[in-house]
C-alpha cells in the first residue's frame, strides 16, 4: 500500500506523509499544562473550561467506548451503546476528536452519538496533523498492533496518553514508550484498571510487612480466551464493509485479505494483531505478582501450548519465567522466583484446604510464601491469605482517589507532581508489559525444546545461535483430504487399477514457516514499520 494514497479525502486531496505531519506540528507548540483546579479556586461541582482537558480518542470500539465515558463527560445521554466504563464516576473532560477505522461498528456509532461535537477521523495521523494544537491528551484503545504508533507519536508532541492493555504488541515498542515517558515527561497510564484498586495495595502491605515470608514460586491464571483461538487461517476473501478502511486497520502489518474472523472483536486471537488470552489477562492478573515481588526482566523462560497454528494463538498456554534475586526489603527477602502462567482452562492445583467460604477462582494469582500463601482474584481484587489470617499492616502504596484508574490519570495530566505516581504509568507499565510479551514470545518459540535465556537490557536471547532454525508453528492436516489426495495420486501414477504409490514425501512436506530463529525473534521484538507508519527513534 502506497503511503501517498493514505486518506486523501481527509486532507483536501493532498498526499499525507509523516514529514508533512511533523512540519505542521511540533512538541513545543503542542505541549500544554493545565493549571490545577485547586490553584484557581475551583468550586465544588464546577469545572472551569480552563481546567478541562481536550481529549482525542483513537479506537472507539468496545473497549474504547467504555474507557472514554470514564474520562470524558458525554454530550448526549445515550443508553445501550457499547460497553460501560469500568469506573464508578462518569468522566469529567471534553472529547474533541474521535478516530476509528470502522464507522459502521455499533460501539463506534454509539460513541459518535454520545459525543456529536467531536470531530471524526479514520486516520490518526490526519487527526494529529489537523488538531494537535487543540488536543491535550489521547486515549488509545485500538487492536494491540496499533497501540504503539499513535501513542509514541502523541508523546513526541507533548500529549498525555492513556493506552489500553497490553501496552504494546512487541517488546521493543514497550521499551520505546518507557523511554519516551522519561524524555517528554507526559502523564501516562496503561489500562490495567485493577492496578489502582485496593486489592493490590493490600497485597503489597501484607507481603512487604513480612506476613507471607519469602516467595520462590508464584502462579497466575485465566479462564480466557472468550474469543476464538487455535483457528486455521481463513482461505476465503470476504468483501470489505463500506464503513471500514481495511488498509488503515492492517497498518504496518503484512497485508492480508479482509475476513470477519479478524475484525471486529476477534483480533486478539491472531498473532499479527493481538497477543491472545495471555496478553489480554496477564496485564490484569499478573500485575500483583510483578508489583509485590518488585520484578524486572526475566532471565529464563519456557512455554508450552496446545497446537500452534500459523497465524492463530493457541487454545491454551503454560509459561514459566525465572527472575533473579532482587534487593531485599526491610521485612521481606526477594530471592530468585519462578512465575508460571496458565490459561485456556489450565490453572494451578487447588490447595488442600481453603479458608471457609472460599473457592478456587477461575481468574487470579497466588504467591507461595515460606510463611503463608497470598491469593488474589481477577484484576488483583479481593486478596486473602490461605491461612485465613487477616493481619493489620501499614499502608505502603499511594491511595488512588476512589480507586479511579481513569480520573487519576486525568489528575496527573493536570498536576505534574503526579506524573510518575499513577498506578500504571509507563515507567512501570513498560517493563511489566515486557514481562507479559516475553511469555507470548516463549510460546511462539516453544519448538526449540529448551529453556530460553534472556538478556533483558539487550532484548535478545543468549542461547540461540546465529544460524539456528525452527518451525514456529504446526499445521493441522485434514486427514480425510490427505487420504483422498493420496488415492488420487496413486491412481494417476498406476493407471486405472490404482495400484501406484503416492509421490515421495507426500504428507511429510517441510513446514513453510521454518526460518532463522534470530530473524524470527527480532521480527517479534521489533516490528519493521511499513506504509508510512514509522515509530520515533528510541531515546538513549
Amino acid at each position: 500500500m502506497d503511503t501517498e494514497n493514505f486518506s486523501k479525502k481527509e486532507t483536501g486531496g493532498k498526499a499525507f506523509t509523516r514529514r508533512s505531519f511533523l512540519k505542521t506540528t511540533t512538541a513545543a507548540s503542542a505541549a500544554f499544562t493545565i493549571i490545577p483546579g485547586v490553584a484557581m479556586g475551583k468550586k465544588l461541582g464546577y469545572q472551569a473550561p480552563s481546567d478541562t482537558l481536550n481529549v482525542a480518542l483513537v479506537g472507539a470500539g468496545s473497549q474504547g467506548s467504555g474507557d472514554i465515558t470514564s474520562i470524558c463527560k458525554p454530550e448526549v445521554a445515550a443508553t445501550g451503546q457499547g460497553r460501560i466504563g469500568m469506573a464508578a464516576r462518569p468522566g469529567t473532560e471534553k472529547l474533541v476528536a474521535i478516530c476509528d477505522v470502522d464507522w459502521g461498528y455499533t460501539p463506534v456509532t454509539g460513541t459518535f452519538e454520545k459525543y456529536p461535537g467531536a470531530k471524526r477521523y479514520k486516520d490518526w495521523r490526519v487527526m494529529y496533523d489537523e488538531m494537535a494544537k487543540s488536543i491535550d491528551a489521547v486515549v488509545i484503545a485500538t487492536a494491540d498492533h496499533n497501540h504503539a504508533n499513535p501513542a509514541a507519536t502523541a508523546m513526541t508532541l507533548g500529549k498525555h496518553v492513556y493506552v489500553e492493555k497490553p501496552l504494546t504488541h512487541s517488546i521493543y515498542e514497550s521499551r520505546l514508550l518507557t523511554k519516551l515517558t522519561k524524555k517528554y515527561g507526559v502523564a501516562t497510564q496503561m489500562g490495567n484498571q485493577g492496578s489502582s484498586g485496593e486489592g493490590v495495595r493490600q497485597a503489597c502491605a501484607w507481603a512487604w510487612a513480612g506476613e507471607i515470608g519469602d516467595v520462590r514460586k508464584a502462579a497466575v491464571w485465566s479462564s480466557r480466551p472468550i474469543w476464538p483461538q487455535g483457528l486455521d487461517t481463513p482461505a476465503d476473501e470476504q468483501k470489505v464493509p463500506k464503513t471500514l478502511d481495511w488498509n488503515l486497520w492492517i497498518a504496518h502489518m503484512p497485508f492480508r485479505a479482509y475476513n470477519s474472523a479478524y475484525h471486529p472483536w476477534n483480533f486478539r486471537g491472531w498473532w499479527d494483531f493481538g497477543t491472545g488470552a495471555l496478553g489480554d489477562m496477564a496485564c490484569h492478573n499478573m500485575h500483583p505478582v510483578f508489583k509485590v515481588l518488585k520484578l524486572g526482566y526475566p532471565v529464563k523462560v519456557q512455554g508450552q501450548s496446545t497446537t500452534l497454528k500459523k497465524d492463530a494463538c493457541p487454545h491454551a498456554q503454560i509459561v514459566k519465567m525465572t527472575f533473579p534475586a532482587r534487593p531485599n526489603l526491610p521485612y521481606m527477602a526477594l530471592p530468585e522466583v519462578e512465575v508460571t502462567w496458565y490459561d485456556g482452562g489450565f490453572r494451578p492445583m487447588i490447595p488442600n484446604v481453603l479458608p471457609e467460604g472460599r473457592t478456587w477462582q477461575g481468574e487470579g494469582c497466588a504467591l507461595f510464601g515460606s510463611k503463608d500463601t497470598l491469593i488474589l482474584g481477577s484484576h488483583g481484587s479481593d486478596p486473602y491469605l490461605l491461612s485465613g489470617r487477616k493481619p493489620t499492616s501499614p499502608a505502603v502504596l499511594r491511595i488512588v482517589p476512589d480507586n479511579n484508574h481513569y480520573l487519576d490519570w486525568v489528575a496527573a495530566c493536570k498536576e505534574p507532581d503526579l506524573r510518575d505516581k499513577t498506578a500504571s504509568h509507563f515507567g512501570e507499565a513498560g517493563p511489566f508489559n515486557e514481562m507479559v510479551l516475553m511469555s507470548v514470545l516463549a510460546v511462539r518459540l516453544q519448538k526449540l525444546n529448551r529453556i530460553l535465556e534472556w538478556d533483558g537490557e539487550s532484548m535478545e536471547f543468549t542461547n540461540i545461535s546465529e544460524t539456528e532454525k525452527v518451525s514456529t508453528w504446526s499445521e493441522m492436516f485434514n486427514i480425510n483430504r490427505m487420504m483422498a489426495q493420496a488415492a488420487a495420486a496413486a491412481k494417476a501414477a498406476g493407471g486405472a487399477s490404482g495400484k501406484g504409490q503416492a509421490p515421495a514425501g507426500f504428507g511429510q512436506r517441510e513446514d513453510p514457516s521454518s526460518r532463522n530463529v534470530r530473524e524470527f525473534m527480532t521480527s517479534l521484538v521489533k516490528h519493521e514499520y511499513l506504509n508510512g507508519f514509522k515509530l520515533p527513534d528510541m531515546p538513549a
